[in-house]
């Protein structure tokens, strides 16, 4: 479509475009465009993806979620290293330590070598299919709940925001043992654990059934306030595009679609990075205290504040920063390779 090479798709171009590869009417355009993109950054708590039921009785919707699957593993994989810096930073980081960007990696490089970087990406990435398999199945429960008999009907946006945070905390609910392998293999040492399996036993052993569950609370107030900004966003942006282009016959390009997202993540993280904070800190037992007594919460948030003030709480947020940009173009690169290779037509 875009014929220049600029990266902007001006009227012309989008005019010929269609009236040389026509379709016979304007669900078809729509349907081109539906599911076209796709961002992972590792924090995989977005409301999932609208499908009609023809989508749904096609198995459309089975193909696109592996894509997106197979695009999630492969940018969280590149993005690793920036991951576990973000993980670490949250956990060990204090201004009493000093531990900033370049000590932090290079304390992680010099006890376990650059192999050290990608600890903890394995059960990362497996977790990203039974999560966004039950995500999208629960959406569609509770989708099917609130429109009631009305199966035609389309939801409005607060009714999309309820049925994305109640599937986010059911998908969250049922997989946060695997969240809570992943922080504790990202941040172990060398022989500690032999791999996914070991730690499960050692802390099951160690630590009992309960550990599986530390830092839900805050893990889970987080996915509400995300369901907000993601939807609210999404809105904003979409009547922004659609009234520029049509009042004001503003090209829209490439590059603008992507900060829109960029910015919509940013966004996330800065509204909720405390509460992620909080919850890595109760995954690791006494991180915060230096071995002293297990805090709650709110003994946590007073910690922080006391000890390392407001800027405490975004402990680790600019590696978070940093891998946005190199996990939304890794996914989105991915992501339409996988649907032309399963045969998802765009």
């Amino acid at each position: 479509m875009d014929r220049d090479g600029t990266m902007t798709i001006n009227w012309s171009e989008w005019r010929d475009h269609f009236l040389f590869n026509p379709l016979h009417n304007m669900e078809g355009i729509a349907h081109y465009w539906k599911h076209s993109l796709m961002f992972d950054i590792g924090e995989h708590m977005t409301v999932p993806p609208e499908f009609s039921q023809q989508e749904r009785q096609s198995g459309v919707v089975w193909r696109q979620l592996v894509a997106g699957a197979m695009a999630g593993a492969v940018s969280r994989t590149g993005t690793a290293p920036l991951d576990r810096l973000k993980v670490f930073l949250q956990v060990h980081g204090s201004s009493s330590r000093g531990i900033n960007l370049w000590t932090g990696l290079r304390g992680m490089v010099q006890e376990g070598g650059v192999r050290a970087l990608w600890r903890g990406n394995g059960i990362n990435v497996l977790k990203i299919a039974p999560e966004s398999a039950i995500k999208f199945m629960a959406y569609e429960q509770i989708k099917w709940l609130i429109r009631g008999r009305n199966e035609a009907g389309t939801l409005r946006v607060q009714e999309r925001f309820i049925a994305g945070s109640l599937a986010g905390a059911t998908a969250q609910t049922i997989i946060y043992p695997m969240e809570v392998l992943k922080t504790r293999l990202t941040l172990r040492k060398t022989g500690q654990y032999s791999g996914i399996v070991d730690c499960a036993r050692q802390i099951l052993r160690k630590e009992g059934v309960r550990a599986f569950y530390r830092g839900y609370v805050p893990n889970t107030l987080g996915i509400i306030p995300y369901a907000g900004i993601d939807l609210a966003v999404y809105e904003v942006c979409v009547r922004k595009c659609v009234w520029s282009e049509y009042l004001c016959k503003c090209d829209i390009s490439v590059f603008y679609l992507y900060k829109l997202a960029t910015i919509s993540k940013n966004l996330f993280l800065l509204c909720h990075y405390g509460l992620l904070r909080f919850r890595r800190l109760s995954l690791f037992p006494t991180a915060s205290t230096e071995g002293g007594p297990k805090l709650s919460m709110v003994g946590q948030f007073k910690h922080i504040i006391s000890h390392d003030g407001v800027p405490g709480l975004y402990r680790g947020i600019a590696p978070n920063f940093l891998k946005v940009i190199p996990a939304v173009s890794i996914s989105y690169v991915v992501y339409e390779h996988m649907k032309k290779a399963l045969g998802v037509k765009s």
